[in-house]
């Protein structure tokens, strides 16, 4: 085996003929781009990784055979995990075996145990089109994440600062590739002194095109990789969305999509909180399950491809309800109005509350999970708090950059807010540990995350231990502090919609609201904003696509669709 600069793709079947076959088929199609490395057996396939992971090469993705005569596939797929945890994972099996209760059982098992992030038929003829569809799926998730030839931009920053954290996690949930290196590093000194600048603490991001922005805002990052930002045509329109996150992305393609005029508001970026999800495996249709940031990508995408008008890091501060049309103000000025309104605001990460981890937000302590790249975790100790799915997916996701994992847990057994298929999957995993009955009580660092004091809450037991990073996924709140009292909510602060909005009280009208109208008739709320909601990804998209025929309904009532021009 060569040393190669190019990236690997490695595969291992103790078949000569499915080999070859294989072999000429990644060869044909990616030879240009990726070295192609096959092994006949198990062992050598083991020893191919350990010599590409002394070699420092990238491997990209690894195929094995489901069954092998000296051990099975997921026997290599494991080796791959230790070694190269980036690499994409998949058994291959023949098109013979498709449907057998042991090749089902196999790849249940090792997908169960992590060991496979999916499985892949071999190629039977020359140009095998799925089996390409596959390949070519697995090569586009690792780029985006590890191929520099595949960034939109490079940060140059320092990795404990807050401000790194934001900007990463901004283009994290915006989906877009991007390079990180810190100031004092090869490619750091490179970097800027190819462009003559002095970063003197400040974030630098070089575009590919050679545009260089120096601690720039968040709205000036957001435009720069092409999202528009405000620069609205026209002010006046059927709905006003808020919030571009699953919920209100699809609303705005339903809407759009029969005929409405629509614009979507958004403070921050699109996604929403469900943009910053490490894997979305119970999502109906990506059967190897699709990150956050993807699923809002491909949703703005087509989103935009309609029509639907968007307003990206402008965040509404008021609703003026008096009269109609409503209007939408912006904390930078800008004014929308809507002949409907519909709320879609989603929730933020609770916060832990603990002083000494609050001052060290961004700087080792994280909520969400959404940046654990090139941290410098491969050394330390990396927990996580919470017990729900977010949390568990956080931590699978973190297992494959930290050398330990830590899940916190508070209460007695994984299994009370995880789904059965994480709970296994985590329990799987070598290097993630839970710690159930367990809360973190304090921590605190020189400037960046150093240590957490950890209770037994069984035995009242404290505790101090290093950690290189906290990750807290504890829960959410509900983004509506900002209406006014017209808009009826929960105590926690969710809006109260249909028949909970009738009972507030503030109803004004006669009849019934529609079972997602808030208590201002024509105001309309979806997703996890809103009291009642099931909090998941599918139930906010389809909630959304309901409203839609509610709101049609209010504004053909009184013929309150916009002119067009």
């Amino acid at each position: 085996m060569s040393t190669t600069l190019q990236p690997v793709i490695l595969v291992a079947d103790d078949d000569p003929k499915a080999l070859a076959r294989t072999e000429a088929e990644l060869r044909r199609r990616y030879g240009e781009d990726y070295e192609v490395v096959c092994e006949c057996d198990t062992g050598t396939a083991k020893g191919g990784l350990e010599r590409l992971r002394d070699e420092r090469a990238d491997v990209a993705v690894v195929l094995a055979d489901v069954f092998m005569a000296e051990r099975p596939g997921s026997d290599v797929l494991n080796r791959a995990r230790e070694l190269h945890p980036h690499a994409k994972r998949a058994l291959l099996i023949d098109w013979g075996a498709w449907g057998d209760s042991s090749t089902a059982e196999a790849i249940l098992h090792a997908m169960a145990k992590g060991l496979a992030d999916y499985y892949v038929l071999k190629p039977s003829r020359t140009g095998e089109e799925q089996f390409h569809r596959a390949i070519s799926e697995f090569l586009h998730e690792w780029s985006r994440e590890h191929a520099p030839s595949s960034f939109e931009l490079a940060i140059i920053a320092e990795p404990a600062s807050p401000r790194t954290h934001e900007i990463r996690d901004l283009l994290r949930r915006s989906g877009v590739p991007h390079g990180f290196c810190a100031p004092d590093s090869e490619w750091g000194e490179e970097l800027l002194a190819d462009i003559d600048q002095d970063a003197a603490g400040r974030p630098v991001i070089r575009l590919r095109d050679g545009t260089v922005l120096v601690d720039p805002a968040n709205e000036e990052i957001v435009r720069a990789f092409g999202v528009n930002t405000g620069s609205v045509t026209g002010n006046d329109f059927d709905l006003v969305i808020v919030g571009a996150g699953p919920a209100g992305l699809s609303a705005a393609v339903y809407a759009q999509s029969e005929g409405l005029r629509t614009l979507v508001v958004e403070r921050e970026t699109i996604g929403g909180q469900a943009g910053s999800s490490s894997l979305i495996r119970n999502y109906l249709g990506f059967a190897r399950g699709v990150t956050g940031a993807e699923l809002a990508q491909r949703a703005y995408q087509q989103a935009w491809v309609f029509g639907v008008q968007f307003a990206i890091s402008r965040e509404v501060v008021e609703l003026q309800l008096e009269n109609e049309p409503y209007g939408v103000l912006c904390d930078q000025g800008y004014v929308a109005t809507g002949r409907a309104v519909l709320l879609a605001t989603g929730v933020t990460y609770a916060r832990i509350g603990i002083p000494g981890l609050e001052a060290l937000s961004g700087a080792g302590v994280y909520y969400g999970a959404s940046t654990v790249e090139s941290l410098g975790l491969d050394t330390g100790d990396v927990y996580v708090v919470g017990g729900g799915n977010s949390a568990g997916q956080a931590a699978l996701h973190l297992s494959r950059s930290a050398a330990h994992v830590r899940l916190v847990v508070r209460g007695a057994s994984l299994g009370e807010d995880m789904s059965q298929y994480l709970c296994e999957t985590v329990r799987a995993t070598p290097n993630v540990e839970v710690l159930t009955e367990t809360e973190v009580v304090d921590g605190g660092g020189n400037g960046r995350l150093e240590w957490l004091e950890l209770r037994d809450n069984a035995t009242g037991e404290r505790r101090r231990v290093a950690a290189a990073a906290l990750y807290i996924l504890i829960g959410a709140r509900p983004n509506t502090s900002w209406l006014s009292e017209e808009i009826a909510l929960a105590p926690n602060g969710h809006i109260l919609t249909g028949a909970d909005a009738e009972a507030s009280e503030r109803w004004p009208l006669e009849r019934s609201p529609t079972p997602y109208e808030t208590s201002i008739p024509g105001v309309f709320a979806v997703g996890d904003t809103r009291h009642g909601a099931v909090k998941r990804v599918a139930s906010a998209v389809g909630e959304a696509s309901v409203a839609i025929p509610d709101v049609h309904a209010w504004l053909a009532a009184a013929g309150r669709v916009a002119e067009r021009g």
